[in-house]
């Protein structure tokens, strides 16, 4: 059945005898259709030569679980980012080696970030997969250590030979910059399926009210509040409900009694020092026909500034059911308390400088109820997807 846009406009106001969903404006229907189409296209990372290459999909896979790149040979890139919780691990605070001060952050369609980690202190995925394994609190990895793994395998040997042109040296420079870029391409392959928001959002663009009925009248009436009084798209804008950028929103950055999380602040700093952005040598746009490395634009004219102090990442809003507990700090365990959190938020906590956006929503406990059940809704039904499986490659035997 095809509706027209008032026909649609009545429908959402009337479906779901014994509820009241919102009727949507014209406008608003166009800013549910600004978070779809889902999944996103797939483009290439034109930094990472081997994005999309069936071997380094191979080997990225196998070293993503791989504890042997460890310093004690028991933590993987899986022992934080484990499959079954959405690549996350239910703890506040993520543990390698040592015990560390940020929440694990999921990693379905991380492809499509700007910045990665809470602090953006990496402006692309390659660079960001390298540093846990050289941190000396999470993996403590060294080039010796992941050459022995590579070669102990026949299969890893030839997926990384197969991929790079070369076999695995340990006196190589740009070894372990291969590894992480390999663990980026089969990163670059965790897309999460549609959801139930998904499909309210499809149904409303090809006018189908029988599909739209099946969207409940609550997270209905939750969407109407995220997209009006909330103003939650702000920030959470786009297909994957984030603009990408970073903010205040008063969470407390202390992270021991004489030691502050300066966040964004010292995410830029990090970033612009490091050997591994896109400004440096092992950006692979510099092999491509752009002489410009366009995609180092961003970088170049980033520049820390005090505002930026206690700023974090705003996150996907997508497989939030998955990826408990949240903030950059894990401090809060439910979806239903971080609602609490913009309807109860502390202005004092928040800059005092530049333009502030959030204000206390002061919502009714079923107001709460409502957008708790459309944030539910931007996650999958079932157990968390299955990542697809790494394509085979013909000239690697595995054992």
């Amino acid at each position: 059945m095809r509706l027209g846009l008032a026909a649609l406009l009545a429908f959402a106001a009337t479906t779901c005898a014994g509820a009241d969903p919102p009727q949507f404006t014209a406008a608003e229907l166009g800013r549910i259709a600004a978070h779809g189409p889902w999944p996103l296209p797939w483009t290439a990372d034109p930094g990472n030569r081997v994005s999309g290459d069936a071997a380094a999909i191979r080997l990225g896979h196998a070293l993503f679980f791989e504890p042997r790149l460890s310093a004690n040979r028991r933590v993987a890139c899986a022992s934080c980012h484990d499959p079954a919780r959405g690549f996350q691990d239910g703890r506040a605070t993520a543990r390698g080696l040592v015990a560390g001060t940020r929440n694990t952050p999921g990693l379905f369609n991380v492809r499509h970030q700007r910045w990665f980690g809470w602090d953006g202190a990496h402006d692309n995925l390659w660079s960001a997969s390298l540093r846990p394994i050289l941190d000396p609190r999470e993996m403590g990895g060294k080039a010796a250590r992941v050459a022995r793994a590579l070669r102990g395998k026949s299969a890893l040997d030839c997926h990384y030979t197969a991929a790079f042109g070369k076999r695995p040296d340990a006196g190589d420079p740009e070894l372990l910059v291969n590894v992480a870029k390999a663990i980026a391409a089969w990163q670059e392959t965790l897309v999460s399926p549609a959801t139930a928001f998904d499909e309210f959002r499809n149904a409303l663009q090809r006018g189908d009210a029988e599909a739209a009925a099946a969207y409940p009248a609550a997270a209905q009436r939750g969407l109407g509040l995220f997209l009006g009084r909330g103003q939650c798209t702000t920030c959470h804008a786009g297909p994957l409900f984030s603009n990408g950028e970073f903010g205040d929103i008063g969470m407390p950055f202390f992270i021991a009694p004489d030691a502050v999380d300066p966040g964004r602040q010292g995410g830029i700093k990090r970033l612009l020092a490091s050997p591994y952005n896109l400004l440096g040598a092992h950006n692979d746009d510099r092999m491509r026909d752009d002489p410009t490395r366009s995609n180092a634009t961003g970088t170049k004219f980033l520049r820390a500034e005090h505002r930026n102090f206690g700023e974090f990442k705003v996150p996907t809003l997508r497989n939030l059911t998955l990826t408990a507990p949240y903030m950059h700090n894990g401090s809060i365990v439910t979806l239903r308390e971080v609602v609490k959190h913009y309807s109860e938020l502390d202005e004092d906590r928040l800059h005092a400088d530049g333009e502030r956006i959030l204000k206390p929503l002061h919502l009714a406990e079923a107001e709460i109820d409502d957008l708790v059940a459309f944030l539910e809704s931007l996650s999958p039904d079932a157990a968390p997807p299955a990542p697809i499986a790494p394509p085979a490659v013909p000239t690697c035997r595995e054992r």
